[in-house]
């Protein structure tokens, strides 16, 4: 019998790491402030009529090019060293791991984020992740960013959340994606999922996973308790915490009872199945 997989799923900016990632050394590299920045992403986005993800990107390609820095895929992946993390998150995904072999499951980490793959792939957590979702630019002969290659929103972030239930983790295998695949046939159930993210742009997928029967847990940071109260008011969570990663704070606390029930719903049901089955046959005997 295959082992049962249970899929942790981040977004990154202020739930992983601190600020936006562009801010500590990408936007600074241009000489701008974060607040002169997204100014200009969302003058675009305005301008344009544009979604903001792709205007973000636009501008990114933009101001480079005009100060002569070259947007390429190692400067990028260059940056992901500057990045902060909350407390403990340079632990955390040894430590669930850790947890869940102790339980006898595989614990998968996938990030689903709206920012820069490239700027993630550089980071020192990248290694823990068994895919990487993100916004991603197609880079030409001379290695320089041509075009957005992958935009996520809030929206089409959910279906990475499909992808990774169906094990079809290639973001160009639209024809399984969208195939009908029965449960047995799933890398992940969705009752095996949980989501974590700290904002309004997480909602649909905290939506989709807490519908669908797996943990949706919002984080704050400690300044900013209120950003996450609607939330909690749509009753779009299963569970609300500050972004503290740290041994046995609030979070993993939650994340390994959750765990544990995961896991106690499966034995219960593989359990109820062979009585049954079992049953079946005595009587057909």
């Amino acid at each position: 019998m295959a082992k049962q997989i249970i899929a942790l799923m981040y977004d990154f900016d202020k739930t992983l790491c601190t600020e936006d990632m562009q801010n500590y050394e990408f936007i600074p590299n241009l000489g701008l402030t974060p607040k002169e920045f997204w100014g200009l992403t969302n003058e675009v986005s305005t301008k344009y009529k544009m979604d903001k993800i792709l205007a973000y990107m636009y501008v990114m390609k933009e101001e480079c090019a005009k100060r002569g820095i070259k947007l390429t895929k190692n400067y990028l992946n260059s940056l992901g060293k500057s990045i902060k993390y909350f407390n403990g998150v340079s632990t955390w995904f040894e430590r669930i791991n850790k947890f869940g072999a102790s339980l006898g499951v595989e614990i998968e980490h996938y990030i689903i984020s709206s920012g820069t793959k490239e700027i993630i792939e550089g980071s020192q957590i990248a290694k823990y992740f068994k895919n990487i979702y993100g916004c991603e630019f197609l880079y030409g002969e001379n290695e320089e960013a041509l075009w957005p290659k992958v935009a996520i929103n809030f929206t089409n972030k959910t279906q990475f959340i499909f992808r990774i239930s169906k094990g079809t983790l290639d973001i160009s295998d639209d024809e399984k994606l969208n195939s009908d695949t029965p449960d047995k046939n799933r890398h992940v159930f969705y009752r095996n999922m949980i989501y974590i993210g700290d904002g309004m742009t997480d909602i649909p997928c905290m939506q989709v996973v807490k519908d669908k029967g797996g943990k949706s847990v919002a984080v704050y940071k400690k300044e900013e308790m209120s950003k996450v109260l609607k939330l909690v008011n749509d009753a779009r969570i299963n569970y609300v915490c500050q972004a503290d990663y740290s041994i046995n704070s609030p979070l993993e606390k939650f994340v390994n009872l959750s765990i544990e029930q995961m896991v106690a719903y499966e034995r219960l049901r593989q359990k109820e199945e062979r009585q049954l089955q079992a049953f079946q046959n005595k009587v057909g005997e």
